[in-house]
């Protein structure tokens, strides 16, 4: 009798983007690093936490580069691949650009996983390259003690197009264009505690490409793009608060999550990185009066290929929206706003 392969969650100590060094943390190990570039065609680098690098080649063209991998947070092999990979596309989305290569990064138990597991986690990652209009041209590989895998993702766009998360201005509306709650059904399918029904709920919110942001990034009246990952919302509104010099103010009855989340959420089934999130940013942080904390721990939540987090003028956001969900974002919504202040975010009910 041959023994099942083990589940691959069971193989990882963390899972997606929940295993991402906490905020505070990834602070502390850039502080010397974050000095103006004496590059000049480095047009985003490390100083603002933005989603990719954008090198500038000509007055017409830029070069997106990003990277982005994690551990399984699924057991499914093929819908490893496919998260992972348009989790590391959504990079170039954010910056307002389209991908035009990809690099697969693959680490694996070799001893531990069987060859058609890996296979079928490859397949997934070239599958979704492909939708995206994309080749895998190569990789690297590696042996590891846990399963690994993601992309290097190189992709352009014009310079007008770039939307950095440090663009937000006073009295921008915020638009959110996906649901919350990955992390926390991650946590329920490492103890088998997720409906046939919500998987497929998450899954087809993480490999639902960010490709809007490239065509939103057209539009003069969209002043920032940021996705939300392994930070959460919370984290990565914070960024683009801390960018753009202002406060962002988000309406907790607004924010769009997945059908079960709220209830999984009540009942524990919150991922370490989400306290660990809270723990780094709490501070910047103001909750609203009688929040609970597994509300606070949703908005913390560490989203694995999550929505864009986009500041546009007021006066064109519903209609930004009414175009985001017509494009197959079902979920999209105007969460709040953006408004003078000390870098921070405040939650209203």
């Amino acid at each position: 009798m041959v023994d099942a392969p083990p589940r691959l969650t069971s193989l990882a100590h963390g899972g997606g983007c929940g295993c991402k060094l906490a905020p505070s943390v990834l602070q502390q190990l850039l502080a010397e690093q974050a000095e103006p570039s004496p590059f000049r065609q480095l047009l985003v680098g490390t100083e603002t936490g933005d989603d990719a690098a954008v090198w500038q080649i000509d007055d017409t063209t830029c070069v997106i580069a990003t990277t982005d991998f994690f551990m399984p947070m699924v057991d499914d092999p093929y819908d490893f691949g496919r998260i992972a990979a348009a989790n590391a596309l959504s990079d170039v989305y954010a910056m307002g650009g389209l991908p035009i290569m990809a690099l697969a990064i693959v680490g694996m138990p070799i001893g531990k996983l069987p060859t058609h597991t890996v296979r079928e986690i490859l397949k997934g990652g070239r599958d979704i390259c492909a939708s995206a209009g994309i080749p895998v041209a190569g990789g690297h590989s590696i042996d590891s003690p846990e399963p690994i895998y993601g992309l290097a993702v190189i992709g352009t766009c014009r310079p007008a197009d770039i939307r950095r998360n440090s663009g937000a201005e006073p009295g921008d509306a915020l638009i959110l264009t996906k649901g919350l709650g990955v992390g926390i059904y991650s946590a329920a399918i490492k103890k088998q505690a997720l409906s046939p029904d919500s998987y497929e709920e998450m899954i087809a919110s993480t490999t639902l490409l960010n490709r809007i942001g490239a065509e939103l990034a057209k539009d003069a009246s969209v002043h920032a793009i940021t996705d939300v990952t392994g930070f959460g919302l919370l984290g990565h509104a914070l960024e683009m608060a801390r960018g753009s010099a202002c406060t962002l103010v988000i309406r907790d009855r607004d924010v769009p999550v997945f059908a079960q989340a709220s209830s999984l959420a009540e009942q524990g089934f919150v991922t370490g990185a989400s306290r660990r999130n809270w723990a780094s940013y709490g501070d910047a942080v103001r909750l609203h009066e009688g929040m609970p904390e597994w509300r606070r721990d949703l908005l913390t939540d560490p989203q694995t290929s999550g929505g864009l987090l986009i500041a546009c003028e007021p006066g064109s956001a519903s209609a930004l929206v009414e175009r985001i969900v017509a494009s197959g974002y079902p979920s999209a919504r105007l969460i709040g706003c953006v408004k003078r202040g000390r870098p921070a975010i405040a939650i209203e009910e």
